[in-house]
């Protein structure tokens, strides 16, 4: 999720945030999202069929694992292999058939749930210099408090103190957020490593990228090319720059890293939860180590999270893929849907002075609706869509490729993948002072 701002060839002019989401659609699709008891294939396609006369197909009966947006909307039922979810177009008595399913443990049905739609971005505000004072105040309120529960003593508090007063800037080598994640000292590149990007595809002549490996697929019935920009500059912060232009600033983590593009989202920036599933299920089924997902869509205080991507979740762990995904851009309300999934990790963000962004959402909400770690989210530099060239973006979506590139370089300097990755990056990131319900175990950082 975004905040998105533009400056041609790399200068720092910006303009007003654009693309919002105010004039796209949110709430059911009027499909659903059927989850099922793993490895039960074979018997969901004979209990759609005779609880509920959905004849559905599989993903593993089309190449790689990718499916149209086609095949996404004309199908009964599609299953999605990997995951153990099926994405079904059902009228009421059909899905009410579906549901009763899943209270008899003889069947393979476990939930059912309504698909609802997913955005890049959305219209909330960076945070001004007032908003700026405002959390600082509140960090050293915050920053004492905890320390004196936790045991700390005065100078390590004294320490933190002085790390986070200490503000990043955009140099002409590198941008703030390489600086401040280590990720511009490291040694590791991400060579060998499959990093998919679910977003809004990618600008595939961006001349940044000349040589690399770039492999896509599309699941909203419009080409992968980019003609939103969100998703090239998502790509660019985790996996760009090895071609950048003469004068410009290194801005990519895994720059020799292979991308893997999933247009999930419109040039609207728009779509739904099949859709992104879909994407999830085409991403592991390539043999990615990081899925990165810069999109969501907002849950209410309490709200427990999709079973649907839960499930989607822990079968990317369990194959070796770690999912990681934006928390979100409404300020105080709760980690949106699906990074608030327990086995998905979700990404806060901090601007350069490493203070919690002002719409970055916070980890209220039970079961996985945490904040694990943060990445640097305010006035990002990337790549966008040509002629254009260079962008500056804010927002947790910036935030969440900078931790999947350091997750792709963790990964080639340990060989860790899944839940050992994961806990790699909990276990190295660095403390900034601040609760772990603003930026979970803190600041990502790369391998040295």
């Amino acid at each position: 999720m975004a905040n998105k701002k533009h400056s041609r060839n790399g200068g720092d002019s910006k303009t007003p945030p654009v693309n919002g989401t105010k004039d796209l659609p949110t709430g059911p699709t009027g499909r659903y999202l059927v989850t099922m008891v793993p490895g039960s294939q074979r018997k969901l396609i004979k209990s759609l069929k005779d609880a509920a006369g959905v004849t559905a197909a599989s993903t593993a009966d089309f190449d790689q694992g990718e499916v149209s947006a086609e095949d996404l909307g004309q199908a009964d039922g599609l299953i999605l292999e990997h995951l153990g979810i099926a994405i079904v177009s059902a009228d009421p008595d059909q899905i009410q058939s579906l549901e009763m399913s899943a209270t008899d443990d003889s069947h393979p049905v476990v939930a059912v749930e309504a698909e609802e739609y997913v955005h890049a971005i959305n219209d909330e505000g960076l945070l001004t210099a007032a908003g700026g004072n405002y959390v600082r105040g509140y960090r050293d309120g915050m920053l004492n408090w905890t320390g004196r529960l936790l045991g700390s003593t005065e100078t390590e508090l004294e320490e933190e103190e002085a790390f986070v007063e200490s503000a990043y800037l955009d140099t002409p080598q590198f941008t703030w957020g390489l600086q401040a994640t280590r990720a511009h000292s490291s040694q590791a590149t991400g060579a060998g490593m499959r990093v998919a990007v679910l977003d809004t595809g990618f600008d595939l002549k961006h001349p940044d990228f000349v040589g690399r490996q770039v492999i896509t697929a599309t699941f909203v019935g419009q080409p992968v090319q980019d003609g939103h920009g969100h998703g090239t500059h998502c790509i660019g912060t985790s996996l760009g720059d090895r071609q950048r232009a003469m004068g410009s600033r290194r801005y990519g983590c895994a720059r020799q890293g292979t991308i893997l593009s999933g247009k999930v989202l419109n040039n609207s920036g728009s779509g739904a939860d099949g859709g992104i599933l879909a994407g999830i299920n085409w991403a592991i089924h390539q043999k990615a180590r990081v899925i990165s997902m810069s999109l969501g869509a907002p849950v209410a205080p309490g709200a427990p999270p999709s079973l649907a991507y839960e499930n989607a979740g822990r079968a990317a762990l369990n194959a070796g893929s770690l999912i990681i995904a934006a928390a979100g851009n409404s300020g105080s309300a709760p980690v949106g849907r699906p990074a608030n999934s327990a086995s998905i990790m979700a990404v806060a963000a901090v601007d350069s002075s490493l203070m919690r962004a002002a719409f970055s959402c916070i980890g209220i909400n039970p079961n996985g609706g945490e904040v694990n770690i943060a990445g640097p989210g305010v006035d990002v530099f990337s790549s966008v869509p040509m002629a254009t060239r260079y962008g500056i973006m804010s927002g947790t979506s910036m935030a969440t490729p900078h931790v999947a590139g350091i997750a792709a370089l963790w990964s080639q300097r340990t060989g860790e993948r899944g839940m050992a990755l994961w806990r790699r990056l909990l276990l190295t990131a660095r403390k900034i002072g601040q609760p772990v319900t603003h930026v979970g175990a803190g600041l990502v950082q790369a391998p040295l």
